[in-house]
């Protein structure tokens, strides 16, 4: 019978999975954020107001996107919301759709 392959070489990275750049045991180490906090949660908002263009361009970057949640903080309800308050504002022509 012949062998299963041959003796085993170390990874360029030090860890499993090999890899440039890594630290020496191969590990990632994890930064841990705070958990972000729904700014309309906090300021007990209830209702979003499509007319308010200010506080509706915090959440569209300058390419027209909607921020996700994960990155704006928001809650889902909040979201959910805001989603809608940003499409009525599109639909107003108060926000553009998207830049040149």
């Amino acid at each position: 019978m012949a062998t299963m392959g041959g003796p085993r070489r170390s990874s360029p990275g030090g860890g499993p999975g090999g890899g440039q750049g890594g630290p020496q045991g191969g590990k990632k180490k994890f930064f841990y954020r705070r958990k972000r906090v729904c700014k309309f949660c906090v300021e007990k908002l209830e209702y979003i107001d499509y007319k308010d263009v200010k506080m509706l361009q915090q959440f569209i970057p300058e390419r027209g996107k909607i921020l996700p949640r994960r990155i704006s903080g928001t809650c889902a309800l909040h979201q959910r919301k805001l989603q809608n308050a940003i499409k009525r504002a599109r639909t107003a022509a108060l926000i553009p759709f998207a830049t040149d």
